[in-house]
């Protein structure tokens, strides 16, 4: 079977719920859980319920239409089918049938005034020709932004999709401003050749087509299971108490993440209890401005306006009595004697996640000498067995080792003992060394004359 999905075309892969009839791979498909649909009222006979008539249909991407089954054909979720288009006919895959359909087009609105028809169970050329058209979407979307491209236009080519017949091929774009197609069409009919859809999306629509993984780690929630795309506005981030930074809180789309509305009504159930953040206290010491507020501990903080680095943080009820004495025209309290002081929890740091110095080798004390333990009469102690083992190597290797010390000891005696030479002093480099041999010739001291008396002269 085929899904409708981005794997749509593929006759050996199938997209449905988990069940027995539904998909195995349901866990890799592209937007599996955004495409089906538990059929918990699979149970109920719908023979003789008019709403049997109708079956869901979907295609590629996220796009479903609700058919009528004219001929009553035996339907099931999986089964390939012909349905009318305009022109010709497109090849979809049943994705709900039985009474649950009937649910599902009250909630998306769906009108029964002129319905659309089921023609026919699709046929193996039908198949054939559907994934063949499903191969060539790539190439031409690539040749679609090239022509759009060299028209100067300010436009996104997102994503094509065939007819089922090849018959009519629908462009699906993003862009800012009005775009001017009369120039693109011709241009895109002489090069297909077949009749041209141009379709806009949102850019949070091109998201849930492209797919991707968020910030958190998770595929987008677009493209698995989200289609209601609600507005979000800033006001969602300043009620949870986030900082407005846009590079925070936009998502892949380039628009605000949708996420920003899943807790949203909660807060704003919780907030419902505490005081505007705009209030200003009068206490003896001076006017009080909040500045902060948590919604999970129920406190707000306050500061002086003389000294705003110094909050104080308060209990809503605290704060709404002190509102009270403000509107008597009295003044409260100053915050210092209302700030309640909590024993701080003391907490052990026991992989040492917060030192910075963790990693570093610090001085360690030496280590205790083992090598008593390690001795072989310790080890005896514990293994007689291999005391006794020793003793026996022992005694065999004994009369070897008399024959060895008496063949050293004679060999010892025939060699003559070393005369002890005296040490040579090392010479210092640069110097001759002395010929002991060598005699120095003997020389006449010189007579010393008396010195001459100058009175006898």
């Amino acid at each position: 079977m085929s899904c409708g999905c981005k794997t749509s075309g593929d006759s050996s892969h199938s997209c449905g719920t988990k069940s027995a009839s539904g998909c195995s791979s349901v866990d890799t498909c592209g937007n599996s859980y955004k495409l089906s649909v538990f059929d918990w009222l699979s149970d109920i006979d719908s023979s003789k319920s008019k709403s049997s008539e109708y079956v869901e249909v979907r295609f590629k991407n996220d796009r479903k239409l609700y058919y009528k089954n004219v001929n009553n054909l035996p339907l099931h979720i999986g089964s390939i089918i012909a349905v009318e288009s305009s022109p010709g006919h497109d090849i979809g895959v049943v994705s709900l049938a039985g009474e649950l359909v009937k649910i599902q087009m009250k909630k998306k609105h769906a009108t029964l005034d002129n319905p659309l028809k089921v023609y026919r169970l699709a046929n193996q050329k039908d198949v054939e020709t559907w994934q063949e058209l499903r191969k060539k979407e790539n190439s031409i979307k690539i040749e679609a932004r090239k022509i759009a491209y060299g028209l100067h236009l300010e436009m996104k080519i997102t994503d094509v999709e065939y007819q089922g017949d090849g018959s009519k091929i629908t462009f699906y774009y993003t862009a800012d401003n009005r775009v001017d197609f009369r120039q693109l069409i011709k241009e895109y009919a002489g090069a297909f050749r077949t009749k041209i859809d141009m379709k806009q999306i949102g850019f949070r629509q091109e998201s849930a087509k492209v797919g991707g993984i968020g910030s958190c780690g998770r595929e987008l929630c677009c493209s698995t299971w989200l289609t209601d795309f609600r507005s979000v506005n800033t006001n969602a981030a300043r009620y949870q108490q986030l900082s407005i930074n846009p590079q925070k809180l936009a998502g892949q789309c380039g628009k605000l993440k949708c996420c920003l509305n899943y807790e949203l009504d909660s807060y704003l159930d919780v907030l419902k209890d505490f005081p505007s953040s705009n209030t200003v206290l009068n206490t003896e010491k001076g006017r009080a401005f909040c500045i902060k507020i948590d919604v999970f501990k129920k406190k707000m903080w306050f500061a002086y306006v003389e000294n705003s680095m110094a909050w104080y943080d308060l209990d809503i009820a605290e704060v709404k009595k002190l509102i009270a004495i403000n509107k008597k025209g009295e003044k409260a309290p100053a915050l210092e004697d209302l700030k309640v002081v909590e024993n701080p929890l003391v907490t052990s740091d026991l992989i040492q996640e917060n030192s910075v110095d963790r990693f570093e080798k610090k001085n360690r004390k030496p280590r205790p000498n083992n090598n008593r333990d390690r001795s072989p009469k310790n080890q005896d102690n514990k293994n007689p067995n291999q005391r006794e083992n020793r003793n026996r190597n022992a005694e065999q290797k004994m009369p070897e080792n008399r024959n060895r010390n008496t063949e050293q000891k004679s060999q010892d005696n025939r060699k003559p003992a070393p005369k002890n030479k005296p040490e040579s002093q090392p010479q210092s480099q640069g110097q001759p060394q002395e010929n002991k041999n060598y005699k120095k010739p003997f020389k006449k001291p010189k007579k010393k004359t008396p010195p001459k008396d100058e009175g006898n002269a």
